[in-house]
C-alpha cells in the first residue's frame, strides 16, 4: 500500500499586512523582480518582492477601506485597485513612482470584485459592479467610455462575482449571483447566453478555464461544481467534489489547468486536480478564514508558486505540484 505524502509546509510566510489580506495578485512574467501585490482591509497595498520577500512599497489607497481587488496591465507598469470606497483607481508605477492617475467612481458598496480584458483590438474593457446591485457595467478603460450595462431580466438578487474574456464572437462575461446563478453574458449584444442555476446559495467565486471550455464556482455551502461551455455558449453542469466544511472565498484554475485551488472559510487552502476535481491536498497554516488564493505567472514551470491571504493578516506561499 502506497501512504499518500503528508502535504508540505509554506515556502514561507509575507507578514506586516496590517490588516486582513482580501486580494491578491502576481507579476512575475516581466522585467525585473518578481512581485506579489496584496490588498488589506484597511487600504493598505503592498508590493512584495519575492526576491526579498520583503515589502518594497506599501501605497495607502481608497481612503483607509478595504481593497477587494488587485490587477495589473499586460504589457505596463500600471496597477488597478479597486476598494470598498466605491472607487477603482489607476497607479502608475513605473521607475519607482506610486501615483494615482485616474479613478473611476462605481457607485458599487458590495464585495463583487472587477474583471479586466485586454481584447485582441487594442482595447481595455473593465467590467464593474454598479450602485444597482444587480447589473453589471462594462467601460473602456482608456477614456472610461461606457459600452454596456448588462442587467438581467430575471430576479436573481446581487452580483456576487464575475469574470470577462475574448470569444470568438467578442467580450464574453460570466457571472455569479445571489441566488445561485450563473449567467453568461453576450456583451456586444448586451444579452445572455444562458443561464445555469448552479447554487442553492449565493455564488461567492468563479473561474474559468478557456482552453477546456471549462468553468468553477463555489458557494457557501459544502460543494464545488464545475461547468462546461459549449460553443453556442450553452452552461451545463459538469462535475462536482464535496467539501468537509463550508464557504468558499475565492478559487483559482492554475494556467496550466492542472489544478484548482480554494480558498476556505475553514481558514484551509485546498487543492483539486482539474480534470475530475479529484481532492490532492489540505494545506493548513492559517489561523482564519481564508480570503484569497492566486498562482504566479512564472514563465518557468518549477517556479510557479500559490498564494493564499488570510483574514489572520498573513500571505503563505507554497510550491505546490509545480513539475512541468
Amino acid at each position: 500500500m502506497v501512504m499518500a505524502r503528508p502535504p508540505p509546509d509554506p515556502l514561507y510566510i509575507l507578514r506586516g499586512s496590517g490588516a486582513a489580506v482580501n486580494t491578491l495578485h502576481f507579476s512575475c512574467s516581466g522585467q525585473g523582480p518578481p512581485l506579489l501585490y496584496s490588498g488589506s482591509g484597511k487600504g493598505a497595498i503592498h508590493v512584495w518582492n519575492l526576491t526579498t520577500r520583503r515589502a518594497e512599497y506599501v501605497l495607502e489607497s481608497h481612503a483607509g477601506n478595504s481593497v477587494i481587488w488587485l490587477q495589473t496591465f499586460n504589457e505596463s507598469n500600471t496597477l488597478i485597485s479597486q476598494g470598498r470606497d466605491m472607487q477603482v483607481c489607476l497607479w502608475d508605477m513605473s521607475e519607482g513612482r506610486s501615483t494615482v492617475t485616474d479613478s473611476l467612481l462605481t457607485g458599487s458598496v458590495g464585495f463583487c470584485q472587477c474583471s479586466l480584458l485586454e481584447t485582441c483590438a487594442g482595447s481595455t474593457l473593465l467590467a464593474h459592479p454598479t450602485e444597482q446591485m444587480e447589473d453589471v457595467s462594462v467601460v473602456e478603460m482608456r477614456s472610461w467610455t461606457p459600452v454596456c450595462t448588462l442587467k438581467s431580466d430575471s430576479k436573481l438578487g446581487m452580483l456576487m462575482c464575475m469574470k470577462m474574456w475574448q470569444a470568438d464572437s467578442g467580450p464574453v462575461l460570466c457571472a455569479g449571483y445571489e441566488d445561485g446563478s450563473l449567467v453568461l453574458w453576450d456583451v456586444s449584444n448586451r444579452r445572455p447566453f444562458s443561464c445555469l442555476k448552479a447554487h442553492p446559495e449565493p455564488v461567492m467565486c468563479l473561474d474559468v478555464d478557456l482552453h477546456r471550455q471549462k468553468g468553477i464556482s463555489g458557494s457557501s455551502e459544502k460543494i464545488l461544481h464545475s461547468w462546461t461551455l459549449d460553443n453556442q455558449q450553452v452552461l451545463q453542469m459538469n462535475n462536482s467534489s464535496h467539501l468537509t466544511n463550508p464557504g468558499v472565498s475565492q478559487l483559482r484554475i492554475r494556467a496550466d489547468g492542472k489544478i484548482v485551488a480554494t480558498a476556505g472559510w475553514d481558514n484551509n487552502i485546498r487543492v483539486f486536480g482539474w480534470k475530475k476535481l479529484k481532492p490532492l491536498a489540505v494545506l493548513q497554516h492559517h489561523t482564519d478564514m481564508v480570503n484569497s488564493v492566486a498562482f504566479s505567472d512564472h514563465r518557468d514551470p518549477p517556479q510557479r508558486l500559490l498564494a493564499a491571504g488570510s483574514k489572520d493578516q498573513r500571505i503563505s506561499v507554497w510550491s505546490i505540484y509545480s513539475k512541468s
